[in-house]
């Protein structure tokens, strides 16, 4: 059993729902290095002010809420966890549960928290997020600033701007959630996401009562339309008679190219926020479009995970699949796989606090730009998948990698017996992290990704099924 150098065993703690994957997952991975079981404080507990009880020396990891109804309830307010919308509260609701933890933590004796919490809301803020890392130089598309209200407010600036595609994105959504692609061309208008409209359903009525709006794949979807110019919306109460709409998440992903319908969504993922991009054209590969799932551990890649599908949204819960990482960077060449990680590196040094980061990283159709979709703060759910071949955490999964990471720079004395070595970390600034100078530095070469995607077999996404 790991010890401090009192010989007092290392207690660790997970904020995190009980039972839920990342938590047996994290607890899987310091019963490796032989640490106990860590305790659960479940999200519910710290949603709803109850106390929180640390161990004094205890190190304190936070985690999703993940998919637990009740955590969903408690951020967003009631109703079906199916629905999109509710960013706005469950984000404010979030901040506050994580400053309540990094209260109870500052107030107990030789308690650590192994994350900063200020970073954590960032990332889960679109509009910040991207912000912060634009200002560091860090590759990002084109946004529009400020707010964005609705639907004709995003026509008239896009055409302000010369834009045709954009990715409307709600500015605290997750998991795709609230991720509309949409592309206009005279008065054609197609717009691509998972989210469902209903039409005619009652107010709390499940995603599959009512009338289904859009379709699935259509060759080119476009229909005939362009700009409405009345100023009208298509959503929430209408006070009209005419019935109401709702839009939820699912797992497929549809087209719609009828402007009321288009104009309706976009006006019901306003009332939570917008966060605006330009589309960035995404390489194509074996006939899918491509981007990657990259993290960072103590600032440096070591896991990474090709995401193709032939939709714009790649996340493989709605249909995308894990890619050859192999052959990718084969295409990429050393620099072009340096340019990936060199961006991911930078994004995750936007975040110095946070020991773990995925970064969602794009790749030109050129095969040559970069450009950084999003940092999310819970981006290591990838069972099985293991570090980069020859890098430092080459062997390790996501959660044996930060423990190890952990263990390095807090119980430096008494380094886990018997643990899994990985590779030594040469020359990173953080010491102790599975690191190796620069992020492209030990990665000669890597395999397919072989975990299978966290979500198989789930038949409806929730807001909270965060990924970040």
């Amino acid at each position: 059993m790991t010890e401090h150098g009192d010989r007092t065993p290392v207690r660790t703690a997970v904020v995190g729902t009980p039972g839920d994957r990342r938590v047996t997952l994290f607890a899987a991975a310091c019963a490796r290095y032989g640490l106990p079981a860590p305790a659960v404080v479940p999200w519910t507990r710290v949603l709803r002010d109850e106390e929180i009880r640390i161990e004094p020396g205890t190190l304190v990891r936070i985690e999703s809420p993940g998919q637990d109804a009740e955590a969903d309830a408690l951020l967003r307010g009631p109703g079906r966890p199916t629905r999109a919308g509710g960013g706005a509260a469950w984000h404010a609701a979030l901040t506050a549960g994580l400053e309540r933890i990094r209260r109870a933590v500052a107030r107990t004796p030789g308690a650590v928290l192994l994350a900063d919490v200020d970073e954590i809301a960032v990332m889960f803020d679109k509009r910040r997020c991207h912000a912060r890392l634009a200002a560091a130089g860090v590759p990002v598309p084109p946004a529009l600033p400020g707010p964005v209200g609705g639907y004709a407010e995003l026509r008239e600036r896009m055409d302000r701007a010369g834009w045709r595609r954009v990715f409307v994105k709600s500015a605290h959504g997750s998991s795709a959630s609230g991720v509309v692609a949409l592309q206009v061309a005279g008065s054609r208008i197609k717009a691509v996401t998972s989210a469902e409209l209903i039409r005619g359903g009652a107010a709390g009525a499940g995603p599959y009562e009512g009338e289904r709006a859009g379709s699935g794949p259509r060759g080119d979807g476009w229909a005939g339309g362009g700009p409405r110019g009345d100023g009208r919306t298509g959503g929430g109460p209408r006070g009209d008679g005419r019935a109401a709409v709702e839009l939820h998440n699912s797992l497929r992903v549809r087209s719609y190219g009828d402007e009321d319908e288009v104009a309706a969504i976009i006006d019901l993922l306003a009332a939570d926020g917008l966060h605006v991009e330009r589309w960035f054209p995404k390489a194509g590969f074996g006939g899918r479009v491509i981007d990657l799932r990259v993290v960072t551990v103590g600032g440096t890649p070591t896991h990474a995970v090709v995401r193709a599908a032939r939709a714009p949204m790649t996340n493989l819960h709605l249909g995308g699949v894990r890619g050859d990482l192999g052959a990718v960077r084969a295409r990429l060449g050393p620099r072009g796989w340096d340019r990936v990680l060199d961006a991911c590196a930078r994004a995750a040094a936007c975040f110095p606090g946070s020991l773990c980061a995925g970064v969602d990283v794009m790749v030109g159709a050129d095969w040559r730009g970069v450009a950084v979709a999003e940092v999310n703060a819970f981006g290591d759910l990838l069972p099985g998948l293991t570090g980069l071949p020859g890098g430092a955490a080459e062997g390790l999964d996501t959660y044996a990698a930060q423990v190890r990471a952990v263990l390095a720079r807090h119980v430096p004395a008494h380094p886990p017996a018997g643990a899994p070595a990985g590779r030594p970390s040469t020359g990173h600034p953080s010491a102790g992290h599975p690191s190796a100078g620069h992020p492209s530095a030990g990665h000669p070469s890597a395999g397919r990704s072989p975990a299978d995607h966290p979500s198989a077999g789930h038949a409806a996404v929730s807001h909270a099924a965060v990924t970040r």
